[in-house]
């Protein structure tokens, strides 16, 4: 008998809803975004009930469109933008501001009286993060710091904080469930990753009361039900949209890793039960929690990945379309020696130069379109190199493979090159889907859809595998020119 996961997917600017067979086919999908609210400049705000409302709106299309019935769904998964901060009213459920973004930089100040009190490497140790107003903690500080009456009526338990996996199982149990995953409490800066708990020392550094926060669950076990159409289904699984992918990648050893090709790049390297502290700019965090298993993994985060791509389409009017770049990047043998670092907001991991700027290096009288399309999808395949090349000093342990996913990794010339770059098979799955597809699993653990993850393990399906095929004289060469640009594009040099 065939049951059904449904996977709800609430990103940066829109929310997907995605039903899954046992079988892992897709049967229904439906998308819708949501609008973008910048009140000043580096501030982003989104609207948490137009955000639930939309995610109700796609999840209900969804399930329409598969033709389901709705007895036969066994649960939903929820994965969701991490870090972006909603505080709402417990007896009303009424959002007394809108959600902080993670994107938001507008709490950068919190964050410096932050480590005057507790040092930076305290707070590295015991959350994996090093203070930035990245992270939910300063963001949920403005917050009551800004709106009249916040703080003490947060003091008084009138007022819950949940990043957004949590406002959403809210809002769908019709308040029965305040709860979160440890994966997102990780990235909001005040969980202790160690203790598996909300840190004392951090919470009174920034006056946060603890009554407002979500109780701390595993990633797959039933948090409460969402009644649809007038059955109860079990909301069962929850993480944030990284550690999904991850999960969906079957990333379940330690060494496995995943990179996803998005806007940015982000890689995450499963470490399992150790979690090392990084000495080359990698954040330490929760990479999943099953039962009492816990296991960890370290994350780096290239900033300009497949926005590249975007901006040789927009800016520079290269291409016409994104999918264009790999036509013309093979239509030239190489570079001719032209790199580019498009550092147009700093650089990311391993660097954290946010002083830094985009530059291209090598132009000759001979470069022309090609060269320079050739030469950006390359930088991402150098980027997300550097990362690798980070996690395995930081942990020792061999590379098993880089498992892709990602709009870029549908590009056979970049993950080509990745695999010659940086000396390893990378694999592509059939499903693209990966983030809502490790919901959709961890939903379907938990309510018996799947036995155990060596059955999820079995039935994924790979694309294609791209061996390396490029010589290591060549490899070591090509990279050392780019690690040179590196530094000259630094901030300070």
């Amino acid at each position: 008998m065939k049951k059904y996961i449904v996977a709800l997917d609430e990103g940066t600017t829109s929310c997907r809803a995605i039903v899954f067979d046992n079988e892992q086919n897709i049967v229904g999908l439906a998308q819708s975004e949501f609008q973008q609210h910048f009140p000043k400049p580096g501030w982003v705000e989104h609207d948490p009930v137009e955000i639930y409302s939309t995610q109700y709106g796609v999840m209900t299309e969804a399930i329409l469109r598969s033709g389901v019935d709705i007895s036969d769904i066994a649960g939903i998964g929820i994965t969701n933008q991490r870090e972006t901060t909603v505080v709402w009213e417990k007896k009303t459920g009424k959002p007394i501001y809108n959600a902080i973004v993670w994107q938001c930089r507008r709490s950068v100040d919190i964050a410096r009286e932050l480590v005057k009190k507790i040092p930076a490497e305290t707070i590295q140790k015991k959350t994996g993060l090093l203070p930035d107003a990245y992270y939910s903690a300063t963001k949920l500080r403005w917050i009551l710091d800004n709106v009249e009456g916040a703080q003490e009526r947060a003091e008084k338990g009138g007022l819950l904080f949940g990043t957004i996996d949590s406002w959403l199982i809210w809002k769908l149990t019709n308040g029965a469930a305040h709860v979160t995953d440890a994966t997102n409490a990780a990235r909001t800066m005040m969980y202790n990753i160690h203790d598996m708990k909300w840190d004392q020392d951090i919470l009174k550094a920034l006056n946060i009361p603890e009554c407002m926060l979500p109780e701390v669950r595993g990633c797959s076990e039933i948090y409460g039900y969402v009644n649809i159409s007038g059955v109860e289904v079990p909301i069962a699984g929850a993480a944030g949209d990284q550690q999904s992918a991850l999960f969906g990648q079957a990333c379940f050893e330690p060494g496995e890793v995943k990179n996803t090709y998005g806007t940015g790049c982000f890689m995450l390297m499963n470490t399992g039960k150790e979690a090392p502290l990084s000495s080359n700019g990698l954040a330490t965090t929760i990479a999943v929690k099953l039962g009492d298993e816990v296991q960890y993994c370290l994350e780096g985060s290239v900033f300009i990945g497949g926005a590249i791509i975007q901006w040789i389409r927009d800016e520079l009017g290269l291409i016409r379309e994104s999918s264009d770049s790999e036509y013309f990047a093979t239509k030239c043998k190489d570079t001719g020696g032209v790199y580019i670092v498009p550092a147009f907001t700093g650089l990311g991991a391993p660097y954290w130069d946010m002083d830094a700027r985009g530059a291209i290096y090598g132009l000759t009288r001979g470069t022309g379109r090609n060269e320079l399309i050739r030469a950006s999808l390359e930088s991402i395949a150098y980027q997300s190199t550097d990362v690798l090349r980070a996690m395995k000093a930081d942990t020792g342990l061999e590379i098993a493979g880089l498992r892709v996913d990602g709009g870029a990794s549908a590009n056979n010339f970049l993950m080509q090159f990745q695999a010659n770059i940086a000396n390893v098979s990378v694999k592509r799955p059939k499903i693209l889907e990966t983030t809502a597809m490790g919901a959709a699993y961890l939903a379907g653990l938990a309510t018996g859809v799947w036995d155990s993850k060596e059955v999820i393990r079995e039935s994924r399906v790979i694309n294609r595998v791209f061996e390396p095929a490029m010589e290591a004289d060549e490899r070591e060469r090509l990279y050392a020119g780019w690690k040179d640009c590196i530094e000259r594009t630094k901030s300070g040099r």
